[in-house]
């Protein structure tokens, strides 16, 4: 049972990743670093990454810390030398041997203890409050390592020399803890930005908590204090030595003075660059996805890695695409059911009940023989002739500019010039009633339809209650094109406008029809001129 829900929850990871990687933008990195690897990266594969990157890191940083502590004892302050027969066997034995002992309990010690407070990702179980607080907290555990290492070796090397002589106990203690607090530090953000691919799941299980350097402003605050605030007070220290020794020259203390800025510079640029760069990558993510945005591809959502306010940025950015997704996919609905233009016209100002008079052209669509058609036909079959009949009619409408008012049924009426006003709406539907007619014909010859186009003055706009109401057209043309739908049925083409139509649509236009007799149609008491495809 055990091992059914264990394979149960991975098959569920792996559908939820695919899931949210099918919305991921392709053109930036997950985490803001290739070297961090994809967000569909299996547990496994992570694992290895995240360890190569911190042993890597760990022992980058403090080779580079010890050989700039050798450089201060050595080079920095050369008196009393480290180098005196007296002291030789600690140089040449002593330190090398703690230096060595230290990188490997440094490597083993650190890594493993970070990797063990992400143990929880590796077996790919979903995070607790637990998990969470350890995984925050592993960059600063694996800085007290290190700080503990380097504390360790800084007072025993000191003590060792300063039974010897004690001069060397100021030179020493400086030489090797002012390097060791600045990559202990390092250390600390380099570790932060490996562990980014476990963070973003960490962060599923809510804000993160309060931790050493929480935030942008004590991230910032850290470098300052190791980028400039240690590198002063090492140069400061270096002044109090060299009154407390009285034995280096003034050139002495002039090239130590050089070194200890020259390191400040070097590590503050660091520093500052690792900052730089952490507080970007999350922000450039976030930009790279904010133009997808302004081309309207909202199919992107954002990685949060990040347990700074940035993150917090992360997490609203994938928040208000996912409001401009309901939003769109809400006004989509709407414009499919009210159409398009009634719904940005909706957007555009508060609707309201009531209406304005338009000129508007009218054309009315039936099918004919719809009772024989649904009573020898199954019920999904007559669905499918309906949405192909509606299909042509829907299409042809919206290429002529017009407007589906609504359905009715097996018929549908549509307006032109109401709510977009068209300088010629009587060409538009003339147009679209000739390629409705052919459209059918070749497409849904299962049965014909009626067709009828009337043009006039109607009343265009809101009816209904406050509550629920719809935008349509009310007037004579309404009326005029649903009885030349009628008596379309029983024509040969199928298709019948109103010589009022015809008389004031364009030459072009004019061409296809010819004028045909005079009818009285039903509720009319003037007979109606009738017009013809040609």
């Amino acid at each position: 049972m055990t091992a059914n829900r264990s394979v149960a929850h991975r098959l569920g990871r792996v559908l939820e990743t695919v899931t949210r990687q099918s919305g991921r933008l392709t053109d930036t990195p997950d985490y803001g670093s290739w070297l961090l690897g994809k967000e569909s990266e299996s547990q496994h594969r992570r694992r290895i990454r995240i360890q190569i990157i911190l042993t890597t890191i760990v022992v980058i940083a403090n080779l580079i810390g010890i050989g700039v502590a050798v450089l201060v004892v050595t080079v920095t302050f050369p008196v009393p030398s480290v180098f005196d027969p007296d002291v030789r066997w600690i140089t040449a034995i002593v330190t090398p041997a703690y230096i060595l002992t230290a990188l490997v309990i440094g490597i083993i010690w650190a890594t493993r203890r970070v990797m063990n407070n992400v143990r929880w990702a590796i077996e790919e179980r979903p995070p607790t409050v637990r998990d969470q607080r350890n995984t925050f907290y592993a960059p600063w555990r694996l800085t007290r390592v290190l700080l503990a290492l380097w504390g360790v070796g800084t007072a025993l090397i000191t003590t060792l020399y300063g039974l010897v002589d004690p001069n060397f106990i100021p030179k020493v203690a400086l030489g090797i803890s002012f390097p060791g607090i600045v990559v202990s530090a390092s250390c600390y953000l380099f570790t932060e930005f490996a562990l980014r691919p476990v963070a973003a799941q960490a962060l599923e299980a809510g804000r993160p908590p309060r931790r050493f350097a929480a935030g942008i402003m004590g991230r910032t605050m850290l470098v300052w204090a190791l980028g400039s605030g240690v590198p002063v007070l090492g140069i400061l220290l270096a002044a109090i030595i060299t009154l407390a020794l009285r034995n280096v020259t003034p050139t002495q203390f002039t090239v130590a003075v050089i070194i200890l800025a020259l390191f400040a510079l070097a590590f503050g640029f660091v520093l500052i660059w690792i900052l730089s760069w952490l507080t970007a990558t999350p922000l450039r993510t976030v930009r790279a996805a904010l133009k997808h945005v302004e081309r309207g591809d909202m199919d992107c959502d954002l990685v949060v890695f990040d347990g700074t306010e940035l993150g917090e940025l992360q997490r609203g950015f994938n928040s208000m695409v996912q409001g401009l997704k309901e939003r769109e996919r809400l006004r989509d609905i709407f414009g499919r059911h009210v159409g398009r233009e009634v719904a940005a016209e909706a957007e555009k100002q508060r609707p309201k009940l009531g209406g304005e008079e338009r000129h508007v052209a009218v054309i009315f669509v039936d099918i004919i023989g719809s009772t024989k058609l649904v009573t020898s036909k199954r019920a999904t079959e007559v669905v499918d002739l309906l949405n192909r009949f509606f299909k042509v009619v829907v299409e042809e409408v919206d290429r002529h500019h017009g407007f589906v008012n609504k359905f009715e049924g097996d018929g549908a009426l549509a307006v032109f010039g109401a709510p977009v006003r068209l300088e010629n709406p009587e060409d538009s539907a003339l147009a679209a009633a000739r390629a409705i007619a052919r459209r059918i014909h070749e497409e849904v010859p299962e049965f014909d339809a009626g067709i009828g186009v009337a043009a006039g003055d109607a009343v265009a706009g809101n009816v209904g209650a406050r509550e629920r109401f719809e935008y349509t057209v009310i007037g004579e043309p309404v009326n005029e094109a649903a009885r030349l739908c009628e008596l379309a049925k029983e024509t040969p083409a199928h298709v019948l406008a109103s010589a009022g139509a015809l008389s004031r649509a364009g030459e072009t236009e004019c061409a296809h029809w010819r004028l045909g007799d005079e009818v009285t149609l039903r509720g009319h008491d003037e007979p109606t001129r009738l017009a013809l495809p040609a």
